[in-house]
């Protein structure tokens, strides 16, 4: 969550992600038309793009030399492209090509999968769990895991009753988190068993078409985006576990009461009851548009991201503590000069006493970014774990360049 990449109908352009106030843009590209897939490997300078000129080919540049690495061409047309350190995943609508990012060639094909007409699905971005996850029906919510590294099945998890919408892992490839079309429950499952961790309930009123899910980086929090104007993000630590004794009020009482009851209560029952609300909430000003969210911490912030296929940034602040409604504290143009847009939202939020979102969002004063570079890609890995040397030491592939991979921060 460092950078951000757009496809347009004149190419492409990536933009970096390490302030609030301005929008770097690191590279743009009209040589390609009507781009509509382009993902950055992290931070470096790897891109792989599609378009709609050539629907069926896959383009694998070195943006800063101005070189292409490869290309490669399948049978139908190419619906999503996710990457890590060690794995490129091409998905079409009825096969699964698997690519050994180093030398670019092809490991696997899996044929015959379920219609899949989005191209729905997610890899670990942690190059040590490249586990893949696509539908594994067109009629349930089956979801179909797969080891990247080992090529082989994983296991399959009943995830929902009806077809899947979104699939996200968290960033150590250790949670799965999954919608369905319906929209108003949202399942985590432990990877690799399968096992489910927690739910939540979106909504209750409508189906909704989640667009987004997408984890924290510290596995926290878990955010959701729709065609409604209402974004919700989830907290998934327990607090069950470290929270103090109760008075002994009603109130009390009951909730132990109810507690108690989860033990012999119907599986279907006790599982409502133990959902959770959103933590924290955002209301877009628009609805009925397509988004991608992100959260990320942008000069030791925590951050929520919101974009907008009419081509806008918004970046609001995150309480980490009390949750709430967010505050939008700037609107960036993608489409512009890469400069941005001023925010007159801002003088329309009331004001909250006290409250850590209004207080960060009345910043006079931008922390420098000299002492804050931001998020340093790691490709997932944990903290204090060595990325191999030999990562991209031979094979065509050779993101050499001292800045590509720095160090990571702790």
């Amino acid at each position: 969550c460092s950078s951000l990449a757009i496809g347009t109908t004149t190419g492409y352009r990536l933009f970096s992600l390490s302030s609030v106030e301005q929008l770097d843009q690191v590279h743009e590209s009209n040589e390609i038309p009507d781009v509509y897939i382009v993902e950055r490997l992290f931070s470096s300078s790897l891109v792989v793009v599609v378009s709609h000129a050539k629907p069926q080919q896959m383009n694998v540049y070195h943006f800063k030399k101005g070189t292409e690495i490869c290309n490669y061409s399948y049978s139908s047309h190419i619906l999503s492209i996710r990457l890590n350190r060690q794995r490129l995943v091409v998905c079409l609508e009825e096969s699964i090509y698997i690519h050994n990012i180093k030398d670019m060639k092809l490991l696997k094909t899996i044929l015959d999968t379920p219609p899949n007409t989005t191209g729905l699905c997610a890899l670990s971005i942690n190059h040590a769990n490249s586990y893949l996850a696509y539908p594994g029906s067109a009629t349930s919510g089956e979801i179909a895991l797969y080891d990247g590294n080992t090529l082989k099945t994983a296991c399959t998890i009943p995830a929902h009753d009806g077809p899947l919408a979104a699939l996200a892992f968290n960033s150590t490839g250790s949670k799965l988190a999954s919608a369905s079309e319906k929209g108003t429950v949202i399942r985590v499952f432990s990877i690799p068993g399968g096992q489910k961790l927690c739910e939540f309930r979106r909504g209750m009123k409508r189906y909704v078409n989640i667009s987004s899910l997408v984890f924290s980086m510290d596995s926290q929090f878990l955010c959701a985006s729709s065609n409604t104007e209402t974004v919700h993000i989830f907290k998934l630590e327990h607090l069950t576990d470290s929270r103090p004794e109760e008075p002994p009020t009603w109130s009390g009482y009951m909730g132990k009461m109810f507690q108690a009851a989860t033990n012999y209560l119907p599986a279907q029952v006790s599982g409502m009851m133990s959902q959770d609300r959103a933590f924290a909430t955002v209301r877009l000003n628009i609805s009925g548009q397509r988004n991608i969210c992100a959260l990320s911490t942008i000069q030791k912030l925590p951050r929520l991201l919101v974009t907008t296929s009419d081509g806008h940034l918004y970046i609001y602040n995150l309480d980490p503590q009390d949750g709430g409604e967010c505050v939008l504290i700037k609107n960036h143009s993608l489409l512009g000069s890469g400069k941005m847009e001023e925010n007159k939202e801002n003088d329309l939020q009331p004001p909250v006493p006290q409250s850590y979102a209004a207080t960060v969002a009345r910043q006079s004063t931008v922390p420098s970014t000299s002492t804050m570079p931001g998020y340093s890609e790691d490709g997932g890995a944990l903290r204090g774990e060595v990325i191999p040397e030999h990562e991209f030491a031979t094979g065509p592939v050779c993101l050499d360049d001292e800045n590509e991979f720095p160090p990571v921060s702790i």
